[in-house]
């Protein structure tokens, strides 16, 4: 395992399309979502130890966090955690965990992914990502994994790839194009007949030394009020001055604040069954459904004329449900979602209304 090799999670976000299951206190990160015995974030932080040794993998996260990373991934040092004091979207997150890395090791490779996705083939993904760490190594580029896409999907965010292989050692390796943000159904159809466009995975690999450089050319404030705290990092004065710092950081992705704008980005096409799994929908595909289609959890659910619908329910409660087809139906800590499948987009709306109307305790 090479020493050089770093990997960052990010697993700050609080979910909110998984909204009642996702809560701002307890976010869809650190639960057993798919009812295998281990929640998103120990399979992500699982996955990564067979590609990095196990003291180069950072956990980024809101300091809230701290006790339900502790207990799910025992033993790490407190330096491998790095605390949020507030949300700031993905760029200052990597920016933060760029400089606690280079006051280790200015020579890291290091591998950026969410704490929350779906790995099917993890001999697959291991393989892709030791790849690209070691293409990473030898050159200046900013590599993103692309999923190669099963159709039109509007949830996802498209790469367009060019046709020349820079790569002598792997033709899965192409420069972007073009990004495309969650398109229209006929758009994301036309990329899909194209044959040149990829899902957007949001994994990064990259050389320490390329993105920092990203960083300073593309978002210089950035990179600038992070780098005031080199005499700070892995000290006990490392909490306040982050508090100072995120306090008047933008709020900006990585995504549009560099890999939109740099020239040096490339695209691994990839297919080892991924999921981003950031909606009720993309989960109900990787669950198991009944004859009638459904995913049914709960012990005393009773179905009639039900089709194509999830349902979640506490096991101590019964619910009798007729006649639904193609429906959301959830309840966590006695809230309960009801919600047309194809609507879904609008739980965040829920979300929002239900802060304003009825206070933070519901959300």
């Amino acid at each position: 395992m090479n020493d050089n090799h770093y990997c960052v999670i990010m697993a700050g976000g609080v979910g909110a399309r998984f909204w009642p299951m996702s809560r701002t206190s307890y976010p869809k990160q650190f639960i057993d979502i798919l009812g295998t015995g281990q929640t998103l974030i120990q399979k992500t932080f699982e996955r990564f130890e067979k590609i990095c040794p196990r003291e180069n993998i950072y956990i980024v996260t809101h300091e809230n966090y701290g006790d339900l990373v502790r207990r799910q991934i025992p033993g790490l040092n407190e330096g491998q955690i790095l605390f949020e004091p507030m949300r700031r979207n993905t760029a200052p997150c990597i920016a933060y965990a760029n400089y606690k890395i280079l006051s280790r090791n200015p020579d890291a490779v290091v591998v950026v992914a969410p704490s929350d996705h779906i790995i099917i083939k993890e001999d697959v993904f291991i393989e892709v990502i030791t790849t690209a760490l070691e293409a990473s190594e030898n050159n200046d580029w900013l590599l993103t994994l692309g999923i190669k896409p099963s159709r039109p999907d509007t949830g996802y965010g498209y790469i367009q790839f060019m046709d020349s292989y820079p790569y002598a050692e792997d033709a899965r390796i192409r420069k972007v194009k073009t990004f495309t943000e969650k398109p229209e159904y006929e758009m994301a159809r036309s990329f899909i007949k194209s044959g040149d466009f990829l899902w957007n995975s949001g994994i990064f690999i990259w050389s320490l030394k390329a993105i920092m450089k990203a960083f300073r050319d593309h978002l210089t404030d950035i990179d600038a009020v992070f780098k005031e705290g080199q005499d700070y990092y892995n000290t006990p004065g490392e909490k306040d001055f982050i508090s100072k710092t995120y306090a008047v950081c933008k709020s900006i992705s990585i995504d549009y604040g560099v890999m939109e704008k740099a020239d040096n980005v490339y695209v691994l096409a990839s297919d080892f069954g991924w999921s981003d799994l950031g909606t009720w929908v993309s989960l109900f595909e990787h669950l198991l459904k009944d004859a009638n289609g459904n995913s049914i959890k709960g012990r005393n659910v009773m179905a009639y004329d039900l089709t194509n619908t999830i349902v979640k329910m506490p096991d101590d409660r019964l619910v009798v449900l007729q006649g639904l087809d193609d429906y959301i139906v959830v309840e966590q800590d006695g809230i309960l979602l009801v919600c047309r499948k194809s609507e879904e987009q609008k739980i965040r709306q829920f979300v929002n209304d239900v802060r304003t109307e009825k206070g933070d305790k519901y959300v």
